[in-house]
């Protein structure tokens, strides 16, 4: 689905970290949040409308309010109309830098949410477009464990009970760490990049059969513990006589679409003494070195297709 916020949402995530004070404009807490722009509308001070656009945040920094003291009167009003002359989403004053009288009124008669910021405007807009562009991803939810293995991001999947949970516990005994467990959230951050976090309400959580709800981070420490990750490679567990036309040579991959991204996929057969964390351990080096353009099977082959030339040709 496609995401949007609202200006509460917003400062509710970011009101610790920016120490955003709300100033006025409490009317439009639920206006929408429809872009992750952020923009610095300067040349809207002076009169260019079309650098103004709506449902965005608006950020004015040192230079701004410096030009907005030099002006007086007729000329501070029609800068501030300017400014307001399309509906805003928020703005936000950064650097502690005072709020005109004038910017103050114009939020109120409007119902434009109007924040404060200790935080310098480059800081501020970094930190702000990072989280906007997370917050507005298009996203999706998917059954699984997330995991980062040999500093991959693996999704494991597979019917219930055939062994995701145990085999993520044995994967975190093992030094990886566990991002999330059952309901696995992901957002489409960039056109071929899918990043996965864990849903609020089951942060830190495994639940393990004959174990029930293990605290992870209590249990291995706070290194046990990643809270987002980006995808890519899905490892799919299956009962091995439910796999047919096996591969003695290569292990099947295929690729899986989520949002309109192309997930590396690989099937692993679940049989009884099968040690599936080192196989997952596998997949992820084997995953690593075929983006590298080395691809075991086809040195293989072209070995043994040497060999063959050289019997051909005589040679010992």
């Amino acid at each position: 689905m496609s995401s949007a916020i609202t200006v509460r949402q917003m400062f509710d995530a970011l009101q610790h970290r920016l120490d955003l004070q709300w100033v006025s404009g409490q009317s439009g807490s639920e206006r929408q949040l429809m872009s992750d722009t952020v923009q610095k509308p300067s040349l809207a001070l002076v009169g260019h409308l079309n650098f103004v656009h709506p449902n965005r945040v608006q950020v004015l920094g040192c230079a701004e309010m410096d030009y907005l003291r030099s002006l007086s009167g007729d000329g501070l009003g029609l800068a501030v109309s300017n400014l307001f002359s399309t509906e805003l989403a928020a703005i936000i004053v950064s650097n502690g830098e005072l709020v005109p009288d004038q910017l103050l009124s114009s939020s109120v008669r409007t119902g434009t949410p109007l924040f404060t910021s200790p935080v310098p405007s480059p800081e501020l807009m970094s930190i702000l477009a990072h989280y906007l562009a997370t917050a507005l991803a298009e996203s999706t939810s998917v059954h699984g464990v997330m995991m980062e293995v040999n500093g991959i991001g693996v999704m494991l999947t597979g019917a219930a009970a055939v062994g995701k949970s145990e085999l993520a516990l044995e994967l975190l005994t093992r030094g990886h760490r566990l991002v999330a467990d059952d309901v696995v959230d992901l957002y489409k951050v960039a056109p071929d990049t899918l990043s996965a976090e864990c849903p609020a309400m089951l942060q830190d959580f495994l639940e393990v059969r004959g174990l029930g709800v293990l605290n992870v981070r209590m249990l291995f420490g706070e290194l046990a513990i990643k809270l987002k990750k980006n995808l890519k490679l899905i490892v799919h567990l299956k009962p091995f006589d439910e796999l047919t036309d096996q591969h003695r040579l290569d292990m099947p991959e295929s690729v899986e679409n989520i949002l309109g991204v192309a997930i590396p996929k690989v099937f692993i057969p679940v049989a009884a003494g099968r040690n599936l964390a080192v196989l997952v351990e596998v997949a992820t080096r084997n995953h690593m070195l075929k983006r590298r353009g080395v691809n075991s099977v086809d040195d293989l082959i072209a070995r043994q297709r040497q060999m063959l030339e050289d019997l051909d040709a005589g040679q010992p």
